[in-house]
């Protein structure tokens, strides 16, 4: 492949936060006079209006705001009844952190391999990975597409297993008429920055449909306290603040219009990329909504032609980003699990051929074109 573009263009980053602080900059800066002026920096009117407006969103009764995606996991796991020595069901293509919520609960996180087409844990391979001591499954909808969620929620009901949804990267995403997050016992949302509906910091929730969960999520939270200064239980402090909630709430307001816009994009890539050889763009199931808070496309040919095609992009000044490089069974951390290569080849296969491309809301149809005719020259070289 060649090493220079054929002419200078600006880049095209993967995911320009800028541009979408500069179209909301004077809400923003509105929302967060009422916890400045207040001095109420946690547990407030912000956070209970933030908490009511995303369970609404989501088609569940309660939302539960915590400190990030990852206490969202590991406070859901610990009110389904994760104890040490447990076992996890957990699909092993995913960020890391969906496995290290259960390590850090002293349960094991049992890895499953993914559906192809979804990259979600795939049900076939579920019942075969249970074991007596197996006490919830996590199934995690990534990249704004759903799991295959009546099939793993059968399994759960047949074998009295709670099935936790983590929903961090598919707010909003929908599977048969049903929000994503509101299906299992609990549903686990991250408000990482480069979230389809990011904060400025860190920050999570977690959507429950049974109100005595939520009022134990709402103990856990904050250190296991009934009233103050009286625990029930330990806890964590685990606390969305004020702040982080004012600021959602504002964004809250655009994310409709933006998944709308997201998959806009989406369509037109998908027109663009169609006859590409060994390039697929993501697939959207019939009965599912995609909300394409990563647009990742699969590079047939293996990580050598897909690690080419990438360099062929970055220099044309085109990010992109291989999420993820290394399944769980083959991360240093989960050496001691004893996965050996081989064992889950789709997940295996995945992270040989992903590569995601840029994906925001104020992407313009001309840093599409771009994006696509580098990746048409790329992948015919």
């Amino acid at each position: 492949m060649t090493s220079q573009p054929r002419q200078p263009n600006a880049s095209i980053p993967l995911l320009d936060l800028r541009a979408q602080y500069a179209s909301i900059a004077d809400e923003i800066r509105a929302a967060i006079e009422a916890p400045l002026a207040s001095q109420h920096w946690i547990l407030g009117a912000e956070g209970a209006a933030l908490e009511r407006e995303l369970a609404q969103l989501s088609g569940a009764r309660f939302g539960v705001g915590v400190a990030s995606g990852t206490d969202a996991l590991m406070l859901s796991l610990r009110a389904a009844g994760v104890a040490p020595g447990d076992d996890v069901a957990v699909p092993a293509f995913t960020f890391i952190a969906t496995a290290s919520a259960v390590s850090a609960l002293g349960a094991r996180p049992v890895l499953v391999d993914i559906e192809p087409a979804t990259f979600a844990i795939d049900p076939t391979r579920i019942e075969s990975r249970l074991t007596p001591h197996t006490k919830a499954i996590i199934a995690v909808h990534l990249f704004g597409h759903a799991a295959d969620m009546d099939s793993i929620l059968d399994i759960g009901k047949r074998r009295g297993i709670p099935v936790i949804e983590d929903n961090a990267q598919s707010i909003g995403a929908a599977y048969r008429g049903r929000k994503t997050g509101s299906m299992g016992a609990f549903g686990c949302l991250s408000f990482y920055p480069t979230k389809n509906l990011g904060g400025y910091g860190d920050g999570g929730m977690i959507l429950a449909s049974s109100e005595s969960d939520a009022n134990r999520l709402r103990r856990l939270r904050n250190h296991g306290q009934e009233g103050r200064y009286s625990s029930s239980e330990c806890g964590w402090n685990s606390r969305l603040d004020e702040i982080q909630a004012a600021i959602l709430r504002v964004k809250l307001r655009h994310l409709v219009e933006w998944t709308a816009v997201r998959r806009k994009h989406a369509r037109r890539y998908g027109e663009l990329l169609r006859d590409l050889r060994g390039i697929r763009a993501p697939q959207e199931r019939q009965d599912c909504e995609h909300v394409y808070s990563v647009y990742t496309i699969r590079v047939e040919g293996g990580a050598e032609r897909r690690d080419r095609i990438q360099r062929y992009l970055a220099a044309r000044q085109i990010s992109s980003m291989i999420y993820y490089p290394l399944p769980l069974h083959l991360q240093p951390a989960y050496a001691a699990l004893g996965v050996k290569r081989g064992e889950l080849p789709e997940s295996e296969r995945a992270v040989d051929e992903v590569l995601s491309l840029p994906m925001y809301p104020e992407l313009t149809e001309d840093q599409i074109t771009r994006v696509a005719t580098a990746l048409a020259e790329a992948a015919r070289e």
